[in-house]
This record gives C-alpha cells, sequence and structure tokens, in this order.
C-alpha cells in the first residue's frame, strides 16, 4: 500500500524560547524523525507541512520570522516537498491532495503538532478524502487549554483527542508504525 508521512507544524515558535511553546515538543520531534528517517532510507513519500500566518497581527508563525522554521529535530532538507498552510487542516486551501494522488498514495501517517489542532484537523481530512490513517501518538504534541476556569492538562488534551481520532484511523507509537511498515516491506 502506497503510504505517504505527513510532518504537520514541527516549527520553532512550539519550542521552549518559542512564541507559543507546546508541553514535550522535543520528545514528540524525536519520534516524529525516526519515521521520517525511515522514509528517506527507503525512498517513502513524506511532505513537511509548515503553518504560515496570514494574520498581520499574529502571535507566532510570523512569515519570515525564524519561530516559523521548521525545528532542527525535524529538518526540512533541500529537495523535499513541503506545503505551507494557513489553516489547521494541510488540506484546505494547499496542493497537498494533488500532491499524494500524483504519487497514488492510499495511506497518511500523520506526526507533528499540535495534537487538538492541526493534527486533528488533518487527520479528520484525510480520512473524509478517503485516505486509511495513521497517527503517531508519540510523534504528536500539544498544550494545557482551558474551559472556563478550568484548566485541561496537555497529557488529558493529547489523550482526548487521539481517542476521538480512533473514529478515522488507527492511532499507533511510532516503533508500532514502523514495525508495520517494515513487516509490509518483507512481504
Amino acid at each position: 500500500m502506497k503510504t505517504a508521512l505527513l510532518i504537520v507544524d514541527i516549527q520553532n515558535d512550539y519550542f521552549p524560547g518559542g512564541k507559543f511553546p507546546l508541553v514535550n515538543p522535543e520528545e514528540a520531534a524525536k519520534k516524529a524523525y525516526q519515521l521520517l528517517q525511515c522514509f528517506r532510507e527507503h525512498g517513502g513519500h513524506h511532505v513537511h507541512i509548515q503553518h504560515i500566518s496570514l494574520k498581520p497581527d499574529a502571535a507566532f508563525f510570523v512569515k519570515g520570522d525564524s519561530g516559523s522554521d521548521i525545528h532542527d529535530l525535524a529538518a526540512h532538507f533541500e529537495g523535499e516537498p513541503i506545503v505551507y498552510k494557513h489553516y489547521p487542516n494541510a488540506f484546505r486551501e494547499t496542493n497537498l491532495l494533488d500532491m499524494l494522488k500524483a504519487w497514488e498514495v492510499e495511506r497518511v501517517v500523520i506526526c507533528g503538532m499540535m495534537t487538538h489542532m492541526c493534527v486533528d484537523a488533518t487527520a479528520r481530512a484525510a480520512a473524509d478524502l478517503g485516505f486509511q490513517v495513521i497517527i503517531a501518538e508519540d510523534a504528536c504534541a500539544t498544550r494545557d487549554l482551558t474551559y472556563g476556569e478550568t484548566v485541561i492538562p496537555a497529557d488529558l488534551v493529547h489523550k482526548a483527542f487521539l481517542a476521538a481520532l480512533k473514529s478515522y484511523g488507527k492511532v499507533m507509537k511510532a516503533e508500532e508504525i514502523l514495525a508495520l511498515l517494515a513487516e509490509e516491506q518483507v512481504k
């Protein structure tokens, strides 16, 4: 089955010192890098997705600012495909769908940031567009959210969204995804 890796928004502003830091983004980015290296080494299709804000008063992901750059832990190499998006859903008003169709991709593995926003929106859209979806649970990160006076810790936000995403695809650890891909290569 033709599979592509979507690396969503692993950008500097989400890391310590950035304008919108998440909880434990380094650990997630390291797992995403393991997946990325597997796709690179085996010639698999992979796409970096980079969010650039269109808002003139944006607090983060400002065009031309180093905070919007892809983080070194999941570095984009020259010549690798990149999709620039302006909305949480990486398919909205981008060439991502055309790219995946041209590659005859049937399944996407999604990793990146933020679980509750761009990963969620992209995974749901991918499923709606007919792709089989796998979300790399430990290669995603998010942040604490608030609802009224209640603070929902990032770990619970992450788990709640992954639980919901199980209706749209498989949720697996990066190591399990790598094992699945290796098994498929042998067959």
